[in-house]
């Protein structure tokens, strides 16, 4: 597969004749993903070839391709490990459109944005963006620069729920561990669907880093589509009775609903990349 490679395809080779490859890859960016994706995600004409076109050209994007530069401006030189964690990351908005997001994580600061956007997330070291799901969401996620620590999982299936017989204590739901590992740029996109590849993740700045999503389709409290932030909890902590198909009990977890983090802290920037012709 096409994203799997080693190498980098040129962008001739990616896409078709028609489209303008000496464009902006930002521009690139839009213009593929308003052909491939519709108000609902991926398009009844989208196939597993254009998630791969789109991943290889995610997988060439560099922090200069969208004005940023190798580390983070707005991080913690001269300052203490107290001091940086205390910090905000910082999102970048770019472009709007109808159909699809391309952005890190718009739902935790609604309030800054209208519907679909463009724009980036700059972490300072040890920043966490807390467990969350993406309900009926194809997300692609391309690490820019630094190191981000990524946690993912996915729901089990049928769905197995254990009610706390704990006064005060939430519900929980089994989930499989899809991974926990470390991303260090430059490094692969990464792609997570409605019902695999991670749906639910957590991510944790190790070093100065960047990420650009793109959501297909974003997020809409109104059609469904809600972010809900979850604790995960050891699986002998409700283990009791479930039933592990595969792997080992430190490859399963259980996820308790919780609202969103007061610590949770963000501050919007000003994008200075390529803009985007509509």
């Amino acid at each position: 597969m096409v994203f799997l490679q080693k190498q980098f395809y040129p962008l001739c080779i990616i896409f078709p004749m028609t489209m303008n490859t000496t464009s902006p890859k930002v521009q690139l960016l839009y213009d593929f993903c308003k052909t491939t994706f519709s108000n609902s995600g991926l398009s009844s004409s989208a196939s597993s070839q254009s998630i791969q076109i789109l991943c290889s050209l995610l997988d060439t994007f560099t922090p200069a391709d969208v004005g940023l530069k190798e580390e983070n401006p707005i991080d913690d030189e001269g300052h203490g490990r107290v001091a940086r964690c205390t910090q905000p990351i910082t999102y970048l908005h770019i472009h709007e459109c109808d159909g699809f997001t391309c952005l890190p994580f718009q739902a935790f600061y609604a309030s800054f944005y209208r519907v679909h956007k463009m724009c980036i997330f700059c972490f300072p070291t040890s920043s966490v963006i807390p467990l969350h799901d993406h309900p009926e969401m194809t997300v692609f996620s391309k690490v820019l620069y630094g190191s981000l620590h990524v946690k993912s999982y996915d729901w089990i299936e049928p769905t197995c729920i254990r009610e706390s017989t704990e006064p005060g204590c939430p519900q929980v739901r089994l989930a499989r561990l899809v991974m926990d590992k470390v991303f260090t740029a430059p490094c692969r996109t990464s792609v997570l669907y409605p019902k695999s590849g991670g749906n639910l993740h957590c991510f944790t700045a190790v070093s100065p880093c960047a990420v650009l999503d793109v959501l297909a389709p974003p997020y809409r409290e109104d059609l469904g589509r809600k972010c809900t932030y979850y604790i995960d909890y050891p699986f002998s902590t409700s283990g009791n009775g479930a039933q592990i198909s595969n792997g080992k009990e430190e490859d399963y977890a259980w996820l308790a609903e919780t609202e969103t983090p007061d610590d949770l802290y963000m501050q919007p920037g000003v994008y200075v990349g390529p803009p985007i012709q509509v």
